[in-house]
């Protein structure tokens, strides 16, 4: 008698999705790290749009027309303090979405179940990447609507519909993914939480903050940085330096970011063991 070999089906790609959703879900620090994250970035951007609104007969009359006219409560819709902490906190999450399972030993039996890593990991950004601008949208949403409301009361709000404000709102909501997907490919590489943590600081804010403007070299490396390609974008008016550059190709510097991101993690699961 032949016996019969019974095949277990593969899993699909929708049920590897669910499978990441609930594993990120099931982590109480996940819940957490949004709900304080969301806090603190909306709280920096608040603070700056509350100190106008408190000093405001400080300004001479000349200033506080200067303020209306060239639109500056978009620099109060979201802060350069608020996109560090935002830079912090996604990658930072990013990178124990990814290092987390190689900690307590998970990701063996999840390559065990799962042969197909490249698949896997896919699965795993994509729930990454929508989490992480979910998050980015109700921060930059929420940022933009409290700021401007402080500074309505001074007739120095702006609406949505004001130049340059969506570009705010939509740049800073997606820097959140952008932060995510690198610190999730540091994490890939480095497979240790605060080894990981410290390279993305390193790499998403230290690194830009000495890539200045003076040199030419400095100025392109620069700007192909995410925190770079921030400013550029959030920039209120005619962008001025030694090295202008433009919007499109600071969201093009984005998409580089995402797809290198995602590159480096599916690459470093695939040719690494466990």
């Amino acid at each position: 008698m032949t016996a019969l070999t019974v095949r277990e089906p593969r899993a699909r790609f929708l049920d590897l999705i669910a499978s990441e959703w609930l594993k990120l879900w099931s982590l109480r620090s996940t819940g957490w790290s949004l709900l304080l994250g969301t806090l603190a970035v909306v709280a920096f951007n608040l603070g700056t749009a509350w100190d106008h609104y408190r000093y405001w007969f400080q300004y001479d009359a000349e200033g506080r027309a200067g303020f209306v006219r060239n639109g500056m409560a978009l620099g109060d819709a979201f802060t350069g303090n608020a996109s560090m902490v935002l830079i912090l906190c996604t990658a930072a999450m990013g990178a124990v979405a990814v290092v987390g399972e190689y900690g307590s030993g998970l990701v063996r039996t999840t390559f065990a179940a799962v042969p197909a890593r490249g698949s896997l990991m896919a699965a795993k950004l994509l729930v990454l990447a929508g989490v992480q601008s979910g998050f980015g949208a109700v921060v930059a949403g929420l940022s933009f609507w409290s700021t401007q409301a402080v500074l309505a009361e001074r007739g120095a709000g702006l609406p949505l519909s004001h130049p340059g404000a969506l570009r705010v709102v939509v740049a800073s909501a997606l820097l959140a993914p952008v932060c995510a997907l690198t610190g999730a490919a540091l994490g890939a590489l480095l497979r240790h939480s605060a080894v990981s943590v410290v390279g993305s600081v390193v790499l998403l804010l230290l690194l830009p903050s000495v890539l200045g403007d003076r040199r030419h070299l400095t100025a392109v490396l620069g700007h192909a940085t995410p925190l770079h390609a921030w400013q550029r974008l959030v920039a209120v008016g005619h962008v001025e330096g030694p090295y202008p550059w433009t919007a499109g190709g600071a969201w093009l510097v984005y998409a580089l970011w995402v797809l290198g991101a995602a590159a480096v993690t599916v690459l470093a699961v695939r040719r690494r063991d466990q």
